[in-house]
This record gives C-alpha cells, sequence and structure tokens, in this order.
C-alpha cells in the first residue's frame, strides 16, 4: 500500500496562520465505493503535493476520521498520491477563487532548493450529461540537504514527478460511465546515508555508493467503470483496471529492474426491499504479473505470479436515527503463499442527543503490497524486494461524535488493529560500492495497534476555522523489537483566518514522536521526532487571478521520515494561480 509545496507584503498574512488537514468524516455505512484504490482522476489538492512537501508518513487508518496526507516541509514524496476519478473543479488552488465560473486552471510556483510546483488542467466538456477532463502535474527539487549528526557535506536530493491524464464521464438515464487513462515519470536519486553493518551504526564513505543516478519510476494505468443511479432499486457497479508499474533500476544502473502488471476487477450488486433495507454482495479481484530482467539468460529476482480476491456480502439497514450494516470479508491469497482469512464488514450509528452520534465500526483487508502501492508509500523500497500482503483481521473503532454547539464539532475515539504481515521500513545496510545508497527495506511482522485520540473543529462565520487533533498509538509486535517507523503520538493542529473576503492566511502544525529505526542494536535507535510549523498566506486579486506565498518548517527543525534521507530545512515558496 502505496503520496513538493511553498513578497514582502504576504509575510505578514502568512503568520497570522491555518491547516488544511482536518480529517473528514467518512461514512462507513456506505460502502458502494468499494475502495476504489485504482484511480485516475486529478484530485486537485496542490496544498498536499509541494516540492517541499513530498513524503507522508506511514500512515496509520483511522476508521472514522479518515486520515490525510501529511504537509511535511520535505521533498521526496511517494510517487503522487492516487487520482480519483470524481470530476475535478477547475483551479481553486491556493486561493479562494470562485473556480466553479472556469473550465481551466493553471498554477505554478517556484522557490528555494529550486522547488518547482505546476498544474495545468482543462474542462474539454463540462454538461449535465457529458465531463471530459484533461490534466498534467509537475513537482520537482533539486537542492542540497544535510545529514543528520554526520560531517559529511551536503548530498544533492533529487526528484522530478510529472503526471497527466485524460478522464470522461457520461451520464446515462439509469446509470453513469467512467472512462480514464494516466501516466507518471518520477525520477529520483537514492541520496540516504550509508550504514556499515546490521552490528554498528557506523557510517562509511558515501562516495563510494551511487548517490548521483536517478531511479526511474513509470506508471501507465486506465480504467472504464460502470455504475447505477444512487439509491436505484437495484443497484450495481463495475469497474475493470490496469496498471502497468515499472522501475528502471534494480539495485545499481547497471541492473535492470522490474516491471509489474496489475488488472483489476471491482463490482457491487446490490437491491433494496422493504423501504430502507439493502442486501448485497461486493467484490475486488486483483491479478499481478510480472516481467522480470535476466542476467546471462537467467531471471535473477523472484517475484510471482498471483491473484488476490475479497468478496464482501453485506446488510443494511436504515432507521429514524439510527443506521446499521451487517457483513463479512472473504480473502484469499493464491500462490506459493496462499492464504484464507475473514473479518467482520460491520458499521452501526446511532443518534444519542441532538446532533451527537454513538458510532461503531469493526472491518478488515487485505493489502496487496505491490510494487505500485508500496511507492505510493515509500519511494525509497529496495525495487528488487517482494513483501507479501498484508492480512488486517480486524480494523474496530468505538466513538462519540457531535456538532451539537454552533460552529463546533468533536470527535472522541479508540481502537484496535490487528494485522499478520505489516509493512515497516528501516534501512538497507550497505553491500557493494558503487549500488544505491541505504534503499529501504520492508520487513514484516504480526503487529497488534491500539489507539485513541480527539479531533476537535472550530469556524466562526467566514472569519476563521481552528482544529486540533491528538492520537496516540500502542504497538505490539511479534519477532521483532520495535514497530519501526510508526509515530507514537501524533498531533496536528491548525488556524485559517480570513481577516478580508480576498486574504487568507493560514498556520498549521505537526507534531510526531517515538519513532524508531533498525541499526543493528536491540530495541530500535530514536529518531528524531517531527516537529513541523507551516505558513501560507494567499491573496485573490479577482475571479482570473491569486497568488500565494508559502513558508514551510519554519521552526529550521532537522528530521528524517526514513532513516538517512534528511529532508529539507526552511523553504519558501511563491505562486500564482490563474482561472480560465
Amino acid at each position: 500500500m502505496k503520496t513538493i509545496y511553498n513578497i514582502k507584503a504576504l509575510c505578514v498574512m502568512a503568520l497570522l496562520g491555518s491547516v488544511a488537514t482536518a480529517g473528514a468524516q467518512e461514512d462507513k455505512t456506505k460502502e458502494k465505493d468499494l475502495n476504489r484504490e485504482m484511480t485516475l482522476e486529478r484530485e486537485y489538492d496542490p496544498s498536499v503535493q509541494d516540492a517541499s512537501k513530498v513524503n507522508t508518513l506511514p500512515v496509520i487508518k483511522e476508521p472514522v476520521v479518515k486520515k490525510m496526507p501529511i504537509d511535511y516541509a520535505t521533498f521526496t514524496i511517494p510517487t503522487e498520491p492516487e487520482k480519483e476519478i470524481s470530476l475535478l473543479p477547475s483551479g481553486n488552488i491556493m486561493t479562494d477563487i470562485q473556480y466553479n465560473k472556469r473550465r481551466g486552471y493553471f498554477n505554478f510556483g517556484g522557490g528555494t532548493y529550486l522547488n518547482l510546483n505546476g498544474d495545468l488542467g482543462y474542462h474539454i466538456l463540462s454538461t449535465d450529461k457529458d465531463k471530459l477532463n484533461i490534466w498534467f502535474s509537475h513537482r520537482s527539487t533539486n537542492g542540497k540537504v544535510k545529514y543528520i549528526d554526520t560531517d559529511f557535506d551536503k548530498v544533492k536530493a533529487k526528484l522530478n514527478d510529472n503526471m497527466g491524464g485524460l478522464n470522461f464521464k457520461h451520464a446515462f438515464d439509469k446509470m453513469s460511465l467512467d472512462m480514464g487513462i494516466k501516466y507518471g515519470y518520477s525520477a529520483f536519486n537514492y541520496y540516504g546515508l550509508p550504514i556499515a553493518t546490521p552490528i554498528s551504526s557506523a557510517t562509511l564513505d558515501p562516495d563510494k555508493f551511487d548517490r548521483e543516478t536517478n531511479q526511474v519510476n513509470q506508471t501507465i494505468q486506465a480504467k472504464i467503470g460502470i455504475e447505477s443511479k444512487e439509491d436505484a432499486p437495484l443497484g450495481y457497479m463495475l469497474d475493470l483496471g490496469y496498471t502497468n508499474f515499472s522501475h528502471k533500476y534494480a539495485l545499481s544502473k547497471d541492473q535492470d529492474g522490474p516491471t509489474e502488471h496489475t488488472f483489476d476487477v471491482k463490482f457491487d450488486l446490490n437491491a433494496r426491499f422493504g423501504g430502507e433495507q439493502r442486501i448485497g454482495l461486493g467484490g475486488n479481484v486483483e491479478y499481478f504479473n510480472y516481467s522480470l530482467p535476466t542476467l546471462n539468460g537467467q531471471e535473477y529476482l523472484e517475484f510471482e505470479n498471483h491473484a488476490e480476491a475479497t468478496l464482501s456480502p453485506y446488510y443494511k439497514v436504515a432507521g429514524d436515527n439510527w443506521n446499521l450494516k451487517l457483513g463479512a470479508n472473504v480473502m484469499f491469497v493464491t500462490g506459493d503463499n496462499s492464504k484464507f482469512m475473514a473479518s467482520p464488514n460491520i458499521a452501526a450509528d446511532v443518534e444519542v442527543a441532538d446532533k451527537t452520534q454513538l458510532y461503531l465500526v469493526a472491518g478488515g483487508k487485505l493489502y496487496s503490497n505491490s510494487m505500485y502501492d508500496m511507492s505510493l508509500i515509500n519511494r525509497y523500497i529496495n525495487p528488487t524486494m517482494e513483501l507479501l500482503p498484508s492480512r488486517n483481521y480486524l480494523d474496530g473503532t468505538v466513538g462519540i461524535r457531535s456538532g451539537v454547539a454552533p460552529g463546533f464539532w468533536f470527535d472522541v475515539f479508540g481502537g484496535y488493529k490487528i494485522t499478520s504481515n505489516e509493512v515497516f521500513f528501516i534501512p538497507t545496510f550497505a553491500t557493494k560500492d558503487g549500488y544505491f545508497a541505504n534503499v529501504s527495506l520492508g520487513i514484516q511482522a504480526k503487529a497488534k495497534q491500539a489507539f485513541g485520540g480527539v479531533n476537535l473543529k472550530y469556524s466562526y462565520q467566514q472569519l476563521f476555522d481552528i482544529n486540533l487533533k491528538g492520537v496516540y498509538n500502542h504497538w505490539s509486535v511479534d519477532d521483532i523489537d520495535n514497530a519501526y517507523g510508526k509515530p507514537e503520538m501524533e498531533v496536528t493542529a491548525g488556524v485559517t483566518v480570513r481577516p478580508i473576503s480576498q486574504v487568507t492566511a493560514s498556520l498549521d502544525y505537526y507534531l510526531a514522536t517515538g519513532r524508531k529505526t533498525y541499526l543493528g542494536l536491540s530495541g530500535g535507535e530514536k529518531m528524531k521526532n517531527i516537529n513541523e510549523l507551516n505558513l501560507t498566506g494567499s491573496y485573490t486579486l479577482n475571479d482570473t487571478f491569486g497568488l500565494y506565498l508559502k513558508l514551510n518548517n519554519v521552526l529550521f527543525q532537522k528530521y528524517e521520515l526514513y532513516y538517512g534521507y534528511p529532508l529539507q530545512s526552511f523553504s519558501a515558496m511563491i505562486g500564482v494561480n490563474i482561472n480560465f
């Protein structure tokens, strides 16, 4: 499973501040979308895709509060986040321009570390019946960063992400047709600090390893799908998809990399009866096929062609102030590591007071951990390593949420999660001179995670918004000493201020503590906390033009998302947005 950012007049506005990482409520009783992971549409949110913010933490899924990508002052993100085929708006980008009057958008920003952002999109067709979009995005950086706690010279950290696509949607009387294609090109270097051996945290001379050659990941995706109208007596959905994902190199520029072909079918068939009752069967079937490089006529990498499938029968009923879903997920994997498992698929909520809900969610999922999915989480992962699917037997949450006070909303929640073959990232110890430096290793273990937290939001008219979210995680893992890379505590806070209609100023803060990595010592070694404060200011000139300024990591903190890969310190970006 699996994610490029930054005027004197605007500096004052940027210091007023806000966060854009508000957790959107996710109605788990509406499962008709079947968690569409293979998506193609440009879901336009550049605030989490800046050149200075390209990495995201290995996210812990919260079933009720949707986890949003974290806004870091870094520069290396997992390959572009997945795009959804939900028709993109024109340009409401970094500014408050009213995009619904326009068909196209253009956004461009440049800043320190040679960070560049660019976006261009246009609605060729935009009617009630037909939508046809074309879009392109660019994120790049080419600046030097300093290793943490070493005397080595700065190293150049390079990234060049490009993605474009074409999407079409037609609404028939009783159904809709979606089609799309997408191409992604991502070039980056393995600039990580080499580690000597598993029994020593000593570092080697970085110049002996290849930190200059760019790895290239390419993605080609295509999809076609049909879906019935919402609330149709007989509901159906069928999506057919194909993904071609390839690494140019393996562990050095002298070794060709593997290619992964994924064929994907998602479906749902349901029927309404007895008023507000519905019974259905959903599913997802994926087949993974690999094209492997050869050496002296022999394949030297081991990837197994296999299929993964999930079938989900369910029953749903709605009352005046409550909703209930009862179901199960039956999952299996073929091949030498064939597995069969089942999990609950249950969701319930009831209004216990005015605008106050008590809710419960208990589910499970099969995570393929494919080459493509892993590249979205950590682009530096070892491209020659096949990971086993993660089997999530239970992902349960119970909580209470309320919007009873004007402008105020809160969610208090707790939960428990059990997963076999959970993926944790650690640095790879150095092997041969001339190889890529510090390629991330994905290790797998059975993990149990208990978590609890609170999410608070307050809005006052259109003048300001405030939010605060804190989550505490307790991990228990088998066979390894620690839940490497996973944060123990996360805090997200932010304020957005709109002193006048044309000006928006925001401040956002993120803290992640308790992360550890493996350097050959029992129990792991602590990593520096992520302690990130970002400021943003935007000014809307008119319904066509807007300007923005982003100041990232204004506390000048030094940290790594993955050990040995330092992220950018303070960075700034100024940009323009045009709707046409």
